[in-house]
């Protein structure tokens, strides 16, 4: 699966988490789901941060470069947020309130590299993309193969 692909399939898990955690007021259920969130989030961002955006930012544009540096900003907010989230009590009001937050951050964040960076990543090239998505998938398996054992 190139780069590409990988990432537009892990948006959509993610977001698919983040809407079975508004739908539930069970509190083992959303503990449970914080977990794969948190899971998630954190391979994710650590193959965006240490193997896509180092490729985007190759390609050697203004435009590259000043995406890259507002996906790491965006990046370093909801990695804020999501460390407060577990201090609250998943049956609070506040939970909620973080747990939407949260969610509209990753939203936007998805939607906007799906809409501007993508198109710009295109340019690595089809066969550099397929390379850079193995490696990436490989990377994401290890980071949260991690977070799986931490959890068990």
């Amino acid at each position: 699966m190139n780069a590409i692909e990988l990432l537009k399939k892990q948006h959509k898990e993610v977001k698919t988490l983040f809407r079975k955690m508004h739908k539930t007021e069970a509190a083992r259920e959303r503990s449970q789901l914080l977990e794969q969130i948190a899971i998630a989030l954190e391979g994710h961002t650590t193959i965006e941060e240490e193997m896509f955006y180092p490729a985007v930012k190759d390609l050697d544009t203004k435009k590259a470069e000043e995406m890259v540096a507002e996906a790491y900003e965006e990046h370093h907010v909801v990695k804020l947020v999501l460390a407060e989230v577990p201090q609250v009590d998943v049956e609070d009001e506040q939970f909620g309130a973080k747990m939407t937050v949260l969610s509209e951050l990753v939203e936007h964040h998805a939607d906007e590299e799906e809409e501007e960076m993508f198109k710009t990543a295109r340019k690595i090239g089809e066969d550099e993309l397929e390379d850079l998505g193995a490696r990436m998938e490989a990377r994401f398996e290890e980071v949260t193969g991690k977070g799986r054992r931490r959890a068990a």
